[in-house]
């Protein structure tokens, strides 16, 4: 008679192309489900409070999904390891099959997890369920890590992807006894705080959402991702970086959806937009090989120089909490702050303007930014966030320099032009006209009275001028690598 099979689920909260699971069944034998929730397994990186309200309903969602197949997922929670070996024991589960990770305390983790059931006779296998190239597998003409993310995605162009593979139909095979099971609610994930009640009116989680968020995207949007992806006031971006995270999409489903709709024109991508919206999805390929081949830089950046960056002083904390609470005085920065907070997310054009301006005009550490948007973001993910917060430092593989100083008013005129994206997450700002939105200190005291805006009661005044900050930035600049070069 077959063993069961336990398929330990991480960041994979799908049915559909999850290679652990597909190969499980395929064994023959009952599948026992099972996510076990271990914070300091995760290391220094458990999730932080806008995930794991996320977390929560994806494990709803999937147990749901579960339940619809005759099968059920059994929560437990503690230390991974002990945690399985008990459900081998009660289940009498000959083999443990998951889907890898890449943080390196998850992979040392996991390492030592194999050992132990395989030196209890217990079969262990796992399977690449997140990436389209896993980082072991690509290299540089020097056999080595790609750190410029253009000769990466070209060379990463060039290999086969293979079309992701649904669910057989029916439900799963049954085992004896189903173990005891922790509830959903029992992990406590949802925050205490209500600063997360109204997500729900902007997400979905589960693997049903993420499909319908892509067949949307796929059917309204993508074709002008192009010339909308920087516009924040549009729904011009896919947003499937939260369902990404939590696998409950693949990017080789999205790697599919996006060949299928290329079919007519013969042509993968289609066209430039396509195109694009498909190198999104490799930015955050290269993310994890970066994280994989340099596992320091969460905390470190990768560029050694910045080691000794001469950061400003912020030692009562005032310039980090302004920026966090939208309150910096520049409105498409404290916009996004605010759109964060209240939904989870921010839009990625935004989200650059506002650590150029954490990093450049406060001149305060990537390290400070990228743990608020690790506490505040739906879509936190180690990878993505080093390396977005190292790009915009400065300090990291392929990044913008750090001379490059974003001004966050001629960004605001840019990408939203007509200020509806400052007036949607500013409120106070909603009747200043268009000429003085992004820069309202500017504007005639009449203007100002006329919109209702009384500046350092309604909305603030710049916190720091921006002629002044970049001075100061270029020569905080200038001054790391003066003294990283001796002279």
């Amino acid at each position: 008679m077959t063993k069961p099979v336990i398929v330990w689920f991480r960041r994979d909260l799908r049915l559909n192309d999850n290679p652990a699971l597909n190969e499980a069944r395929a064994v023959g034998g009952a599948v026992i489900p099972v996510y076990v929730h271990d914070e300091a397994g995760e290391a220094a990186w458990s999730s932080g409070g806008a995930s794991r309200w996320w977390l929560h309903h994806a494990l709803s969602r999937l147990s749901e999904a579960l339940r619809a197949r005759a099968s059920r997922l059994i929560i437990r929670k503690g230390d991974s390891s002990a945690a399985l070996i008990d459900l081998i024991k009660e289940t009498g589960a000959g083999a443990v099959y998951w889907n890898r990770r890449y943080e390196s305390a998850i992979v040392a983790r996991d390492a030592m997890i194999e050992a132990a059931l395989n030196e209890r006779r217990i079969a262990t296998r796992s399977f690449n369920g997140a990436l389209l190239f896993e980082p072991h597998t690509i290299k540089n003409k020097q056999g080595g890590p790609f750190q410029v993310f253009t000769p990466y995605w070209r060379h990463c162009l060039a290999q086969a992807v293979a079309e992701p593979v649904s669910l057989a139909k029916g439900a799963f095979k049954q085992t004896r006894k189903w173990p005891v099971s922790e509830s959903v609610d029992a992990l406590e994930l949802r925050p205490r705080l209500n600063w997360a009640d109204g997500f729900a009116r902007h997400w979905e989680p589960g693997e049903e959402g993420a499909q319908r968020r892509l067949k949307d995207f796929l059917k309204a949007s993508v074709g002008s991702y192009a010339q909308q992806r920087n516009l924040p006031d549009m729904d011009g971006t896919s947003r499937l970086s939260p369902w990404l995270h939590f696998g409950e999409i693949s990017p080789r489903q999205i790697w599919s959806a996006l060949r299928a709709c290329s079919r007519e024109s013969g042509v993968f991508p289609a066209n430039a937009s396509a195109r694009i919206f498909l190198s999104e999805i490799g930015w955050r390929e290269f993310a994890y090989h970066l994280l994989a081949h340099f596992p320091h830089t969460p905390t470190r950046p990768l560029r050694v120089n910045f080691e000794n960056f001469p950061w400003a002083e912020d030692s009562d904390g005032e310039k980090l909490r302004a920026w966090q609470r939208g309150q910096t005085g520049y409105p498409i920065v404290d916009a996004g702050m605010r759109q964060l907070w209240q939904t989870g997310w921010m839009h990625n054009r935004v989200r650059m303007i506002a650590a150029s301006f954490l990093v450049k005009h406060l001149r305060l550490p990537w390290q400070r930014g990228a743990e608020w948007f690790w506490d505040t973001l739906v879509d936190a993910d180690l990878a993505n966030n080093t390396l977005g917060w190292q790009w915009s430092a400065g300090c990291g593989a392929d990044a913008a320099p750090y001379f490059r100083i974003f001004a966050p008013v001629a960004q605001g005129e840019r990408f939203d032009r007509e200020g509806g994206y400052v007036r949607r997450w500013i409120p106070e700002l909603a009747k200043v006209p268009n000429k003085w939105v992004h820069q309202p200190w500017k504007a005639p005291e009449s203007v100002l009275n006329d919109a209702g805006v009384k500046l350092g009661e309604h909305y603030p005044k710049p916190i720091v001028d921006h002629a002044e900050a970049r001075i100061a930035a270029l020569a905080a600049f200038k001054a790391m690598r003066t003294a990283g070069s001796g002279s």
